[in-house]
């Protein structure tokens, strides 16, 4: 592990210093924002939720519907039996036949008539060319009616003849909902309230990206400047061990001395090494962050200022800006508006609905002229009610575990929102405790800059041991360890401050 440090060490200092970039603060969350995969997903979330909108508009509206059929049968459709098909084309036969023993009187009728016509006196020849003649009229036309009524049954027979075998249907059909018992506005509103927890969950997203990238690029300048300060503490010691091995040569101090002045050397050579070693991996996760090559090293532009933070006045303490502006808590809101919404589509299947329908319908064959091989079609308008009867409280119960479930939600929220209050005040007393720290820390400053002073001139006259100077040293590098510190800290408690409040842009 130590080794890839080293190695990434040596890569990130071999580069050419011509290459590397200034970074603000505001750029870093840029390239962060734009980078991170996760914002983009909350962004198409946003997408879909504003379809799925959109989508519930619709459902105000008229819907048209198309449906085309075909059905093949194994048999056609009879509305005559086998034996009614037999019987109509010989209607004729058959009542020709019936009429027979009619015929056979009115036959016998005629030849009194011409025995009567004979003793008038008409000659019997022409009597008999006169019956005849009637008896000639009477078969022809019997024989007509005979083949009229047959090919009259045979008509009927082809006429009821459906062949529907195969069969064509469509139809267009208009539905308008007028009343769905509320299911449908609950539906909208729900959309709505989708559309807007997508865009606050993008918020809460937007802000936990800039509050990681702040952490990292306030990270890298805090280690940027401990690592200028072990390069000036390891000069420092330095200096004083060579100063204390000229002395043991000229006999005024001791060896040991030079061990414990070696010692510290060694110290300030390792803490140097892992701040490196620290800067370099600090640098590739902000790297990581802002989506650029984990190799490339930049330049922050707090790492070229002296002075990271200064005392600020401590921020008016505003819990209520807090719980309107968290995007957490909206969330949470919009959950339970949503649950709310879902109880009244559940309330929505005990209620009745209507819903206007309208359209038109054809078919092949059709029966609106009798039976006809050709499309045919009709107009139709009606109004739909369903009314639920009777469904065993299979509606109440789930009325009632979807109220449970928003009581659920709002206890949820209560808890959260003293959360954030406790959040909010800690915060607030962190940007406070951060600014006396700071106090603190300048004052250090000054006193342990005199403290080596003073025991850099002791050293010089002879009147104070190397290990007195020692100690200031590790006192100054203390100091000035703990202004960097707590210059980070005023930055992060002001960063934690803004996001308590939902504040952080």
């Amino acid at each position: 592990m130590n080794r890839i440090i080293g190695t990434l060490l040596l890569v990130g200092l071999a580069l050419p210093m011509s290459a590397q970039r200034v970074l603000s603060l505001d750029s870093c969350r840029q390239m962060a924002l734009r980078n991170n995969k996760q914002l983009g997903v909350s962004k198409l979330k946003q997408d879909v939720a504003a379809n799925l909108r959109k989508s519930a508009r619709t459902k105000y509206l008229p819907h048209v519907n198309a449906v085309g059929t075909y059905q093949y049968t194994s048999k056609p459709v009879s509305l005559l039996s086998d034996a009614q098909k037999e019987a109509f084309p010989q209607l004729g036969t058959t009542m020709v036949g019936s009429m027979q023993p009619s015929l056979a009187g009115f036959e016998a009728s005629l030849t009194q008539l011409g025995t009567a016509f004979v003793k008038l006196g008409i000659p019997a020849q022409e009597v008999q060319q006169m019956m005849a003649g009637l008896q000639t009229n009477m078969n022809g036309t019997m024989e007509g009616i005979q083949a009229s009524l047959n090919a009259l049954g045979q008509q009927i027979v082809d006429a009821f003849d459906t062949d529907t075998r195969n069969l064509f249907a469509g139809s267009i059909m208009l539905t308008q909902p007028l009343f769905m018992g509320g299911s449908i506005i609950a539906m909208n509103k729900m959309a709505d309230l989708s559309e807007d927890m997508a865009e606050n969950s993008m918020n809460a997203r937007r802000q936990a990206t800039i509050y990681k990238i702040d952490q990292a690029y306030w990270q890298v300048v805090s280690l940027y400047h401990k690592k200028k300060l072990a390069e000036s503490y390891l000069d420092l010691v330095k200096k004083f061990d060579t100063d204390v091995h000229k002395m043991i040569d000229e006999g005024v101090a001791t060896k040991s001395d030079g061990l414990s002045v070696d010692v510290k050397v060694n110290e300030a050579e390792m803490t140097l090494t892992k701040v490196n070693d620290g800067l370099v991996l600090s640098r590739m996760l902000l790297n990581q962050l802002c989506g650029l090559p984990l190799d490339e090293v930049v330049t922050l532009a707090d790492e070229m200022t002296d002075s990271i933070a200064v005392v600020e006045l401590t921020p008016e303490l505003n819990v209520e800006a807090a719980i309107d502006n968290r995007p957490e808590l909206k969330m949470m809101q919009n959950s339970i508006d949503m649950s709310k919404q879902t109880t009244n589509i559940l309330k929505a299947g005990n209620l009745p609905q209507v819903a206007l329908m309208g359209g038109y319908s054809v078919s092949n064959p059709n029966v609106f002229n009798g039976f006809q091989k050709k499309f045919g079609g009709f107009w139709n308008v009606g109004v739909m009610v369903r009314v639920p009867l009777w469904n065993w409280g299979d509606v109440m119960y789930k009325v009632r575990a979807s109220k449970g479930a928003t009581s659920i939600a709002n206890l949820e929220l209560a808890e959260a929102r003293e959360l954030v209050e406790l959040q909010v005040n800690q915060s607030t007393f962190r940007v406070d405790e951060a600014n006396k720290k700071l106090t603190m820390a300048q004052a250090n400053i000054q006193r342990a800059d005199e403290n080596l002073r003073m025991a850099n001139l002791g050293f010089s006259e002879g009147v104070i041991t190397p290990a007195t100077v020692m100690e200031a040293q590790t006192a100054w590098l203390q100091a000035q360890s703990q202004k960097i510190d707590a210059e980070i800290d005023v930055k992060l408690s002001q960063v934690d401050l803004q996001k308590a409040l939902g504040t952080l842009e």
